[in-house]
């Protein structure tokens, strides 16, 4: 894999945080288009299952098996994983579906915060106040640019609150499995290969645990002669959105300070901007001006790397 050399690059953190932010924006187009068709618990299960094959099989290759892993990393990994992918990432497909994808970005633009905090308090980590600084500025320039599409005046109220609810569950569940995430990272031998699929793993027996519980029925939306197309976004979509971004995510988490690594992670929507243009939409001033600020607040964090 051609980021496998990024951890003898300065700026490591970073540099794939911003990757990962990169492929989720593609990806987020994608999982919007699909979430049409197929429902939020089974997308993040079909995504799971999917991503957690190509891991294994990775891990395989590079000879790198998760039995060295010391069971107390596994532990917390597990337990990261049920609560950053298994609870949130369902979450966070319920309040795409409900509030599209400008208005639960921008709530969940609150986990770098969230993560930041907990970060100091659980970790002990010690971010400078420039670093503060950074992440301020980033969130304020992302929320600046997800808030210009205006709401539609007959929207239900009820919806509306059920997707911020949606929103900022996904948002604290990503925050607690990024902190969890980066203690078992720091602390133990664990590689971020190993800690993705360990992840992984425990975030499908969560959702398959939850379909249980609910007695869901599933793969209705399944029918003969109408998947081919489908399932090759989906193929696509788990491979760039799930696969690539969650490897690169943890290796943002093994060598920055996480809340900075959270704060790169939530750019996401900044790089949608481009693909919109090349689709033939105009930005507006705000948009550009939202992007300098946010492009400007991460400068600050690269800054203090």
């Amino acid at each position: 894999m051609p980021f496998l050399a990024l951890s003898s690059l300065q700026f490591t953190g970073e540099i794939a945080a911003l990757s990962a932010a990169f492929l989720w924006a593609v990806s987020s187009i994608l999982f919007r288009k699909l979430g049409e068709t197929i429902p939020p618990i089974e997308m993040n299960l079909l995504k799971g299952v999917l991503a957690t094959v190509l891991f294994f099989a990775t891990l395989l290759l590079l000879n790198d098996p998760v039995t060295n892993v010391p069971i107390i990393a596994v532990l917390m990994l597990a337990i990261s994983g049920a609560i950053g992918i298994g609870f949130g990432d369902t979450a966070y497909f319920q309040g795409l579906n409900i509030l599209g994808p400008r208005r639960t970005l921008l709530i969940v633009i609150l986990a770098p915060a969230f993560t930041a905090i907990l970060a100091v308090i659980f970790l002990h980590e010690s971010v400078p106040w420039t670093g503060w600084l950074g992440i301020l500025v980033t969130m304020v320039g992302i929320a600046w640019v997800i808030t210009e599409q205006k709401n539609g005046a007959d929207e239900n109220r009820k919806d509306l609150w059920r997707g911020i609810f949606f929103g900022f569950m996904a948002a604290l569940s990503q925050a607690i499995g990024a902190v969890i995430s980066r203690w078992a990272l720091t602390q133990t031998n664990v590689s971020a290969l190993q800690s993705a699929l360990i992840r992984l793993i425990a975030g499908v027996a969560f959702i398959l645990i939850w379909i249980l519980i609910k007695r869901a029925k599933i793969a209705q939306w399944v029918k003969p002669g109408s998947t081919p197309r489908l399932w090759g976004t989906v193929v696509i979509v788990v491979i760039i959105g799930t696969y690539l971004a969650i490897w690169l995510q943890q290796i943002a988490f093994q060598y920055t300070e996480v809340g900075i690594a959270q704060t790169l992670l939530a750019t996401a929507p900044l790089f949608v901007l481009p693909i919109a243009v090349l689709q033939g939409e105009k930005l507006s001033l705000r948009s550009i001006a939202g992007v300098l600020l946010a492009v400007s607040g991460i400068g600050i964090l690269f800054l203090i790397g």
